[in-house]
């Protein structure tokens, strides 16, 4: 049984929730850092270029974790518990995810709009200087939504069935996809590979993230029977085959209408509507977040089972 991988994964959860993102050398910022740097050597508007740049960062990821890995496996349980709780906790991104959420709450509570605009956009790519109160609302659910799934569940299940291998690939194709993914003119040949990795990496990580949405939704006065049907109704009008999973969970569950006109700046979008009742306010931004860290701290402890699972022995 593979205790040291479960018991880190715990550890690792618990430690984001009490201390967030590390403030100075943040392991992923000094990815990004390294991204870019490779991005000036590499960087041609074809595909191929595209997949070399992907292959690269996110291989050298991967092998740098197996490292690390077998290093900890070599230290016994306590070490391997150790070092994939330090892993675990620099590649999660839930309690960031809840304090930037809270702050907009705050904002939108307290008719701070221009102060809600900007922070607003630190939480997604989006352009916000004409949003109203409820399309900051709106795009704040959809983005807490989406990043509970990016942030915190697919890092964890990477985590439960690769170890550390896994949490750092996962966190390297994530990135990448957030750096270099968009359907800008730069980055629409050139970002193929990265956008394409992401969508397969977080294929069934955004379908357990819709499923624990819908479980978790009573905790926060929310509706597991919404979220479910929404889910199953609207998540294939979705632009995006995971994060409409997500979206239209989150919707249904907290009886809400997401979607609509979204401005990326270098291209706007009109999402289908998911959902259906009234338009999201600074309340269901605080719901959100709330439930959010609800399928943080339940997907933690699915994750560690998993783990335990996946390590098990054959039997002769």
């Amino acid at each position: 049984m593979n205790a040291g991988r479960a018991v880190g994964l715990l550890l690792g959860v618990a430690a984001d929730a009490v201390l967030g993102d590390p403030e100075r050398g943040h392991p992923v910022a000094a990815f990004g850092r390294l991204a870019e740097r490779a991005e000036r050597v590499v960087y041609r508007p074809s595909r191929s270029a595209g997949v070399l740049y992907t292959g690269v960062l996110v291989g050298g990821s991967i092998a740098l974790g197996s490292v690390v890995e077998r290093s900890a496996r070599r230290g016994g349980p306590a070490t391997q518990a150790a070092l994939t709780a330090v892993t675990t906790w620099t590649v999660l991104g839930g309690a960031s995810l809840g304090r930037e959420g809270a702050a907009l709450a705050r904002h939108l509570e307290s008719g701070e709009l221009e102060q809600a605009r900007v922070r607003l956009r630190g939480l997604c790519g989006r352009r916000t200087e004409e949003l109203d109160r409820q399309g900051v609302a709106r795009a704040t659910v959809e983005s807490v939504a989406e990043n509970t799934s990016d942030a915190v569940i697919a890092p964890l299940l990477w985590g439960a069935v690769g170890g550390i291998p896994g949490l750092l690939g996962y966190r390297a194709v994530n990135t990448l996809d957030a750096m270099v993914g968009n359907p800008s003119s730069r980055y629409r040949r050139f970002g193929w590979a990265a956008a394409r990795a992401d969508d397969v990496a977080n294929l069934l990580p955004a379908r357990a993230t819709a499923g624990l949405t819908a479980l978790c939704a009573p905790v926060v006065g929310g509706s597991a029977a919404g979220g479910w049907h929404t889910r199953r109704r609207d998540a294939a009008a979705h632009p995006s085959p995971n994060a409409g999973q997500v979206e239209a969970a989150f919707a249904g569950a907290l009886r809400i209408r997401l979607g609509g006109r979204i401005d990326y700046g270098h291209t706007a979008q009109i999402r289908p509507v998911l959902g259906e009742g009234r338009t999201a306010d600074g309340g269901d931004v605080t719901r959100s977040v709330e439930l959010s860290r609800v399928i943080g701290t339940v997907g933690g402890a699915l994750a560690a089972g998993l783990a335990l699972f996946a390590g098990r022995s054959p039997r002769r």
